[in-house]
């Protein structure tokens, strides 16, 4: 992420709190129908991302453009047209961040959407034909949305279908399960919260998690455990947290007595 990049989506995550309460389901869902607009319209994401283009005629494009949608959702995209972004689709990894926000903020914490989103995660990783029929190319979006809400349906709240829908909806390159995880990482950052994504041969004990997180809060702050059961592990863990990588796995270990012993 560029330096305008961040700072673009930290004046637009700020607009985001000015609405406060205003912003929820119905302003997500308008946001990511948005960001499908301006993805599939080469003409509109140049205008939109341009930053020669004066702020107050983005705007107005905006207001023109998306007239339908909520009052919130228009008054967001002004503010993320109005920002200075290094390439288009961070601008459109923006109206979708900003939607996983919303979505985050005005639901009630009794609502675990970071959990959902890792079942969910974990139910695609462990069957490769789920997988495949997620991420091709060749199913319909229609078709891949229906597939989401029969299998989440009943099992998960409104919410986390909303924000699975929009990501077989729109991948925008990146395969289902790193958007799932992505979007856990959104809404627990609007939680201010980090997460721990744990690479284990086999699922630690409930016990164990926790004692993990606890020790790792120390250093890291609120955090959240994800587990993800590699069998290439063979033994120990392989902890990854934003950028930082705790890396104890034997597997590592043999790796590196590997090269000692080829050196």
């Amino acid at each position: 992420m560029g330096s305008a990049t961040r700072e673009a989506l930290a004046r637009s995550v700020s607009a985001l709190a000015d609405l406060g309460s205003k912003a929820d389901l119905a302003t997500a869902e308008d946001l990511f129908a948005a960001g499908r607009v301006v993805a599939d319209s080469a003409q509109l994401r140049a205008v939109l991302s341009d930053p020669t283009a004066a702020s107050d005629a983005k705007s107005t494009l905006v207001q023109r453009v998306f007239r339908s949608l909520s009052e919130p959702a228009v008054t967001l995209l002004g503010a993320i047209a109005a920002q200075r972004w290094s390439s288009q689709n961070d601008m459109l990894a923006a109206i979708e961040e900003l939607g996983i926000r919303a979505i985050a903020s005005s639901t009630p914490r009794s609502v675990d959407i970071v959990a959902q989103l890792f079942t969910f995660g974990g139910a695609v990783t462990s069957d490769a034909q789920l997988e495949l029929a997620l991420r091709s190319k060749l199913a319909t979006s229609e078709s891949k949305t229906a597939l989401v809400e029969r299998l989440l349906g009943g099992r998960a709240s409104k919410e986390t279908v909303a924000i699975a829908r929009q990501l077989v909806e729109q991948p925008r390159g990146r395969s289902i399960r790193e958007s799932l995880r992505a979007a856990a990482r959104i809404v627990a950052s609007q939680h201010g919260q980090a997460i721990a994504t744990v690479f284990a041969a086999t699922p630690l004990p409930d016990s164990q998690a926790e004692r993990l997180r606890s020790v790792l809060s120390a250093t890291y702050g609120d955090l959240r455990i994800n587990q993800v059961v590699d069998p290439s592990i063979i033994g120990g863990l392989r902890v990854q947290i934003g950028d930082d990588v705790i890396d104890g796995s034997i597997a590592s270990r043999l790796s590196e007595l590997r090269l000692q012993l080829a050196g």
